[in-house]
């Protein structure tokens, strides 16, 4: 018995000790020396070696290591479902560039050729898969039809590229073939190749082995910049230091990965902040560059919880990595589009807008996908999962700091349906109040307040972006007593007042950003008001109209819109009717968003569909801008067609320079900032203002 005991307390110790021990994932025997060493100065850390970052991520997965720092094309490979690794901390490289790289196309100056004239030239690379030396700059000669590639079915890409130069050196590729033909070495991602990674990729170029070299912008030495120039995407050339307006795409940094757990995550980031003695950020001594984390890094940042593989590299690098993978998720047919909904009511609909889009051939136009809420929705297009949905403006905000796209937006004037140059569409967004209660803009302090929702437009950023300003106080529930605003924290003020479905037991609804919570969106945040469990409601100016005087849903029936009233700053009440002298401001209308690489797929689908089920169809059998049992279901119930977003529009161009000026200002409370977007801005990689 007693051998057992002593065996079972051996092995009991054992797993405390590794509990409280980071296994370093290491591909080489150099990494592996300088891993040893940081392991003698910080005895948290030992090594574990595997012959490549794939073996690393599978050894990871399966608690064999703990983390290891991997480049963009790795990270998506870790965050597949497969593997399921998360980004927990990433590089910075200082103010010049944040938390990001540039990946540039390198070439010697006076060789006279631009980025159209590529075919037949000979390309160094810093690795297959790589981000700098392969994802972006194959993804972006893809996309500019420069390498002609019909996908995976007609060829591998590897292929295509094999065709377009007349040879190259990418290490990790299949040896003996034309990708290996510059090489110096094996061809592996490992020492073993003098052409590996950036400073190889670079030394292929410089050696004249290659023309041009795929790398990162601080590859080329200052001491050899006027040598070098950039291939921009024009077709010009640049000087090396101009890789900010001359570059193939903005990269995020390189990123340490781990196993989704929280209390790991915690541990790898205290033992990293905590090493002393040791310089983690230099390989000089080694012999070889880039062991552990890039040498460029001056420091680690801290990713929010929740950041995963796909949301971290952001929907413009997912795009140019799908379309180089032609991957087969989500919909393949060019007539159909995947619509993400919200709640039960608008699954309903999504339904039954799916049945009466089938064509002759048995094909549905719109097929559906649902989520709990607009954020979840959000991830969903992002990773694939689902095309497209119509948001708010403050979603639209969120939505484009995560690098999607507006497509099309709902037009609620005659006039600008059939008017093709109208740019963009706006509705007014007012505070509504009982006319019996004698409140003003100025006496809502104390008062209980109802929303549409945490982070739409007219029922939460617009007023809360004016109290914002006129108090200077982050803290909201020092100005309303109550409330409801769904999506809250559950235990804020601003749940009190929320009724969910209406069940009288274990209620998952209460406060739920969906329309199963009965006091969600317009209609629900006037609801709020009629039923007295809030003193103002935060609407746009057709909410009264719709719900009252005998049009609406049941519980509206009784309501005279005479009874209410709009109050803004600075003048006394006046009727509902009148938004246009008393609002809080105009503000964009709602939009369809989607992936960069759907653009126009969406776009086509959406023109078919409002011309078979839109206002002016004959067609009864389905409505898209009508809604049974709930208001505004995958659209507004007002909107009486759906205009296309200029092609190029960003999300800032689209929600023009006000509404952005009151979400800059609103955004100094980073509380106010959903999880998704505090996710998406992370880093600075995806995007910019």
């Amino acid at each position: 018995m007693k051998p057992l005991l002593l065996v079972a307390l051996l092995g009991y110790l054992a797993t405390v000790f590794a509990a409280d021990q980071v296994k370093w994932c290491v591909t080489s025997e150099a990494e592996l020396r300088k891993c040893t060493d940081l392991s003698a100065k910080a005895p948290v850390f030992s090594c574990v070696r595997k012959e490549n970052n794939l073996a690393c991520i599978v050894a990871i997965k399966a608690g064999e290591a703990d983390a290891i720092t991997l480049d963009g094309g790795d990270l998506y490979i870790a965050g597949l479902i497969n593997y399921d690794l998360h980004p927990i901390i990433a590089e910075h490289y200082g103010p010049s560039s944040e938390a990001c790289y540039y990946a540039v196309a390198v070439v010697k100056k006076g060789t006279g050729f631009g980025i159209n004239e590529l075919k037949g030239k000979k390309s160094c690379h810093t690795g297959i898969w790589k981000s700098a030396g392969w994802v972006l700059p194959v993804g972006t000669l893809v996309s500019m039809d420069i390498i002609q590639w019909k996908g995976i079915e007609d060829k591998p890409v590897e292929e295509a590229v094999s065709d377009f130069f007349v040879a190259s050196c990418v290490p990790g590729a299949t040896r003996g073939s034309k990708l290996c033909q510059l090489c110096k070495g094996d061809c592996s991602k490992s020492p073993n190749e003098p052409y590996n990674d950036y400073e190889g990729a670079f030394l292929c170029l410089k050696e004249d082995a290659g023309q041009v070299a795929f790398v990162k912008h601080l590859t080329v030495p200052d001491a050899e910049k006027n040598g070098y120039e950039l291939l921009c995407l024009d077709n010009t050339r640049a000087p090396i230091d101009s890789y900010k307006t001359c570059h193939l795409a903005r990269v995020p940094a390189h990123a340490v990965v781990t196993r989704k757990d929280p209390q790991l995550a915690e541990l790898i980031w205290n033992s990293l902040s905590s090493v002393q003695g040791f310089s983690l950020f230099s390989s000089e001594s080694y012999g070889v560059k880039n062991l552990l984390f890039k040498d460029s890094t001056q420091n680690l940042v801290r990713l929010p919880p929740n950041t995963d593989s796909f949301l971290y590299l952001g929907a413009q690098y997912m795009s140019v990595m799908r379309s180089i993978k032609k991957e087969l998720t989500g919909s393949t047919s060019p007539n159909t589009i995947e619509w993400c909904n919200v709640g039960h009511a608008e699954t309903a609909k999504c339904d039954a807008w799916s049945v009466n889009s089938v064509d002759e051939e048995g094909n549905a136009a719109i097929e559906c996908r649902s989520a709990p809420t607009v954020e979840e929705c959000l991830k969903k297009i992002m990773h694939k999962e689902a095309d497209a949905m119509a948001i708010d403006g403050g979603q639209v905000y969120t939505a484009g700091k995560c690098g999607l796209v507006p497509v099309m937006m709902e037009q609620y004037e005659a006039g600008g349906c059939s008017n093709s140059n109208v740019r963009t569409a706006s509705y007014y967004a007012v505070a509504v109040v009982k006319k019996e209660s004698g409140l003003t803009w100025e006496t809502l302090k104390g008062k209980k307040s109802c929303h549409t929702g945490v982070g739409r437009t007219a029922g939460w950023n617009i007023p809360m972006g004016f109290i914002h300003k006129q108090t200077n106080d982050c803290d909201f529930t020092k100005f309303f007593s109550s409330g409801c605003a769904p999506g809250s924290d559950p235990a804020s003020p601003f749940c009190r007042q929320c009724i969910g479905s209406g069940k009288a037991v274990g209620d998952e609804s209460k406060c739920k950003a969906n329309t199963d919570e009965q006091y969600y969106g317009y209609a629900g945040a006037f609801r709020c008001l009629v039923d007295g469990a809030g003193d103002v409601a935060f609407v746009k100016h057709s909410t009264p109209g719709e719900n009252s005087d005998g049009k609406g849903p049941d519980w509206a029936q009784n309501v005279k819109s005479s009874d209410y009233v709009l109050i803004c700053p600075g003048k006394d009440p006046v009727p509902v009717s009148d938004f246009v002298s008393c609002n809080l401001a105009v503000v964009p209308t709602h939009a369809v968003v989607t992936r960069p690489e759907t653009r126009n797929k969406v776009v086509n689908v959406l023109l078919k569909q409002q011309a078979l089920f839109g206002s002016g169809a004959s067609d009864s059998s389905f409505k898209m801008f009508q809604s049974e049992g709930g208001k505004n279901l995958l659209f507004k119930d007002s909107t009486l067609c759906l205009q296309e977003v200029p092609p190029g529009t960003s999300y800032d161009k689209f929600l023009e320079e006000g509404y952005m000026t009151a979400m800059r200002s609103l955004r100094q409370c980073s509380e106010t900032a959903p999880d998704l977007e505090k996710i998406c801005t992370s880093h600075t990689c995806q995007q910019q203002d």
